[in-house]
């Protein structure tokens, strides 16, 4: 294996001298710069939006197909004339002359001798050509302009030339071997063009001894010289590629794991795979790039296995300067494997090492995991923060935030400003300052160019769109974010995002437009094992959520009984908050008020004991009043439900506050207030429609029409039982309003039980009214429903 030069790079040399000679037309210009840019720099000179994440492999791929084949010159030059538009000659024919003038060994070094004088001549050099009575290259040697030293092209030809002048002879012959092979492919159709050409003319010097040594002793000496690898349908194992090629593969295919999070692809591995086997000395980089795919496909004992492999032939080199990094790895892989405990001790070890190394990229990171890791397993870093180890979270923050900006680690600022932001929102703090930390981590990410950043970012507004009950704001942000930055930001962030907006869809109802955007997230990035199990969890709590709205508690039980067997350590906070109401909801639809009690207890402690966020526990404290409500004692949550609007008006958490109030209403309407449970429900419903979610929506308008009936049962009273009324009419025919309101929002979730009560209740409403054809198309209507839940609980 060479350790730069291949037969590819020989035709990118070509290439580029013809660009120099003037043979490529202007129209044929652009794609030419571009297929050479593509190929030696980093970047693609079109800068073309990839619209979808299967394209980011588009360039490892051209470039591995380039190694491999002279097909992707063939593509590109095929398709333009030559600059001097002779009839039936097309750039590819002087591309092909370019390589079949290279007829020998001798020609090899003469084409990279003639390699210098493409590029500008420095004072010295044009000084000594004088001396020397040498001419500068001019058109009649077919250069039309010469290139800058320091230019990308002129870069990629000084150090050719230089690489092959440092060549043993051994590895010249190699290469000329090797360029004869990828060449052949062309050979039939250049002899086409030239049907002189024989059957040696790969080799000038087979053809000028053909005739003094026969043409026996020729064939057995081109059998010698090259063996069969020039036979139609060979398959040698050795494959024109360099060291220089591998590892650039290698690097930027490791980029791509790390930046997007994503395995790679099947084909594009198998491939590699071809081009890695023929070295006889493996890059150490193959061991970590065979760790992050083992790591993303879950494969744990493989992970470790390549971890180790990468990592101990670095330290075989004597070298710990990267040592605090392969602990940093080892704790990572070893939290998401679930062994927490070993990960807390393996990243005590490496902030150790990053002091004793004084680096403090590692060290920041390293703290900056902590605390993340810190928010997800309170349990398991409690003791570090009381023995002042790390110190509070607030602390680790204020030093993360001020060594990144000292260190220029701007990916760290930032994520520390939303880490701080995210802690007030959770804290009930104010949210002027959240926002502050949203708008100052914004300016970063747009100032330093970020693009990777913008998941976080706008993860961060959708949670402050929702806690002040702006609904439509965080659909906007999900969807803004889908279409405009998905494509350069890690998958987790857009498969969150995915599974947020389809949350968003299903608290309207449009469960099928939900599981849709779940079903269209891309295959490849799916291959990967955590991401995998987040889809499926979220899935799975969307057909959960939706039995339980059809009632449908056998199949939302046989489904709990599964999420529940999975510990919460192993799962993400949100996805545990989620299945944890689910699970709630279905005690209590199941009449277990008994369990749900204990449950709701046994959370509160453990929340207030880890500090946890306050919105989760204001969820817990309506899920008490509610519970109260169902065993007809709902005047016992007037204090739960009080400190629920407490501490949501506090923390700004608007869609809370507007159930906490549901909530007082129905107590209020319980002891006989029916007129100012009315009052705080008109006031209260416009701003609930806002915030998109229609279960919410339906139990208000239910609770008004509570409110309505128990003013028309006393406005009936006071008129001494007087039947014909207008002021107990007016009331009834408002609850019926509020009843169909109520029982719309109720449809639009599918929630078959709230169904059969609304109608219930219109049908009794219209019976009072004495319009009983409507009662009875009402109660038809109900009987229907129940027969449909009674088909869905049967299937």
């Amino acid at each position: 294996m060479s350790r730069y030069l291949t037969p590819a790079k020989i035709g990118l040399l070509a290439l580029i001298e013809l660009y120099v000679g003037g043979a490529v037309p202007n129209a044929a210009i652009c794609p030419i710069i571009d297929f050479l840019a593509s190929h030696l720099l980093d970047c693609d000179l079109q800068n073309a939006p990839e619209d979808h994440p299967a394209l980011r492999w588009k360039k490892v791929e051209s470039s591995m197909n380039l190694i491999l084949s002279i097909k992707d010159f063939e593509k590109l030059l095929l398709a333009w004339p030559a600059a001097d538009k002779i009839p039936g000659l097309r750039l590819w024919d002087r591309f092909l002359q370019k390589l079949w003038d290279i007829d020998s060994l001798y020609e090899l070094h003469a084409f990279f001798d003639w390699l210098p004088n493409l590029l500008v001549k420095t004072k010295d050099e044009m000084r000594r050509m004088e001396e020397m009575e040498e001419e500068l290259p001019g058109p009649e040697q077919g250069v039309m302009f010469l290139l800058s030293k320091t230019s990308p092209l002129g870069s990629f030809i000084r150090k050719a030339y230089m690489e092959f002048v440092r060549m043993q002879y051994h590895h010249e012959v190699d290469l000329w071997k090797m360029f004869v092979k990828y060449r052949q492919p062309t050979a039939s159709y250049w002899k086409r063009r030239h049907p002189s050409l024989g059957r040696f003319s790969f080799d000038s010097v087979l053809v000028e001894g053909e005739h003094e040594w026969g043409v026996n002793k020729t064939m057995e000496l081109a059998v010698g010289a090259y063996g069969t690898m020039l036979l139609a349908g060979n398959h040698e194992k050795s494959l024109p590629v360099s060291t220089d090629d591998v590892e650039g593969l290698l690097e930027w295919q490791i980029d791509q794991i790390q930046k997007y999070g994503n395995r790679i692809p099947r084909e594009i591995t198998e491939r590699f795979q071809r081009l890695v086997k023929d070295s006889h000395l493996v890059p150490s980089l193959s061991h970590y790039l065979s760790f992050s795919d083992a790591w993303r496909s879950g494969d744990f004992p493989t992970s470790f296995d390549y971890l180790h492999r990468y990592f101990d032939y670095t330290m075989q080199n004597r070298d710990r300067t990267f040592y605090q990094y392969a602990l940093m790895n080892l704790a990572i892989v070893q939290s998401d494997f679930g062994c927490h405990k070993e990960a807390v001790s393996t990243m005590l070890e490496t902030v150790a090492t990053a002091r004793e190394n004084r680096d403090m990229t590692c060290l920041n990171f390293a703290l900056n995991w902590f605390f993340h890791f810190g928010r997800a397993h309170p349990k398991l870093v409690r003791e570090l923060e009381n023995n002042s180890m790390l110190g509070s979270g607030k602390e680790s923050l204020a030093f993360l935030r001020a060594k990144a900006k000292e260190t220029g680690m701007w990916i760290l600022w930032s994520s520390s400003l939303l880490s701080e932001a995210k802690l007030n929102m959770a804290n009930g703090e104010s949210i002027s300052a959240a926002i502050e930390h949203i708008v100052r981590s914004s300016q970063v990410i747009v100032e330093r160019n970020m693009k990777t950043m913008m998941g976080a970012q706008i993860s961060m507004l959708i949670t402050l769109w929702d806690r002040l009950g702006l609904a439509p704001l965080s659909t906007m942000e999900s969807e803004v974010f889908l279409k405009c930055h998905a494509t350069n930001s890690v998958f987790d962030d857009e498969l969150r995002i995915t599974c947020r907006l389809a949350g968003l869809l299903a608290g309207k109802g449009k469960y099928q437009e939900a599981f849709e955007r779940l079903e269209n997230m891309n295959a490849n990035s799916m291959r990967s094992a955590k991401p995998h199990q987040y889809w499926n969890l979220y899935r799975a709590l969307l057909k959960l959520r939706r039995d339980l709205h059809h009632n449908n508690l056998f199949a939302a039980n046989a489904m709990l009984s599964q999420l529940l067997q999975t510990g919460p350590e192993d799962l993400e906070p949100d996805l545990v908050c989620v299945i944890d109401s689910l699970h709630l909801e279905a005690l209590i639809r199941s009449k277990d008020f008994e369990n749900a009690f204990v449950k709701i207890d046994t959370q509160l402690h453990e929340m207030r004991e880890n500090n946890r966020d306050i919105a989760l526990r204001v969820r817990l404290l309506l899920a008490k009043a509610q519970l109260f409500d169902c065993v007809g004692r709902p005047e016992k949550g007037f204090s739960v439900a009080m400190r629920a609007a407490s501490m949501s008006w506090r923390a700004r958490l608007i869609t809370l506050l507007w159930q906490s109030m549901g909530a007082v209403a129905n107590i209020l309407t319980s002891l006989g207030e029916f007129e100012a449970a009315e009052g705080i429900l008109v006031a209260v419903l416009p701003r609930v429609l806002e915030a998109d979610v229609s279960f919410t929506s339906g139990t208000l308008y239910s609770l008004l029409a509570d409110a309505r009936m128990g003013r028309a049962s006393k406005a009936a009273l006071n008129e001494k039982n007087d039947l014909n009324n207008k002021k107990r009419n007016e009331f009834l025919l408002k609850a019926h309003e509020a009843l169909e309101s109520a029982l719309k929002h109720f449809a639009a979730v599918e929630d078959l039980q709230k169904q059969c009560e609304m109608l219930a209740k219109i049908a009794t409403i219209m019976r009072a009214l004495g319009d009983r054809k409507v009662a009875e198309d009402y109660a038809a209507r109900y009987v229907a429903l129940k027969r449909e839940a009674a088909a869905i609980q049967g299937s």
